[in-house]
């Protein structure tokens, strides 16, 4: 299970301790971590993480594919997910579309105001 995380922060659970996600909560939760970390910013595991930080430095009729390339990199490992679909929209908000065991799924991620 993995703890849940909003805007940086891990989700309390009311409790004194940290709400954690299941199912698909927890797939999207994995799925927004490794989109949102910078690839080759840990040394130890450099193929962890997205190129999404580079799209701004992409001429704006390249980005949309590379948007699709470093997304389908940076989920390679998770086995049982489909990346149906990569929507680049204005002021950098990158909406990916998912399936995972026949359940469509979509997270929106901040590449940075490409």
């Amino acid at each position: 299970m993995e703890l849940m995380v909003r805007d940086g922060d891990y989700l309390p659970d009311g409790e004194g301790g940290f709400r954690r996600a299941e199912g698909a909560d927890e797939l999207l939760q994995r799925v927004l971590w490794k989109l949102s970390i910078p690839r080759g910013s840990f040394p130890l595991l450099p193929g962890l993480g997205s190129g999404l930080y580079r799209l701004g430095r992409a001429r704006p009729s390249e980005r949309q594919a590379l948007a699709r390339q470093y997304v389908a990199e940076a989920l390679a490992g998770e086995g049982e997910l489909t990346v149906t679909g990569v929507e680049l929209g204005d002021g950098g908000t990158l909406r990916v579309y998912l399936e995972w065991h026949g359940q469509t799924l979509a997270v929106t991620v901040e590449t940075g105001g490409t």
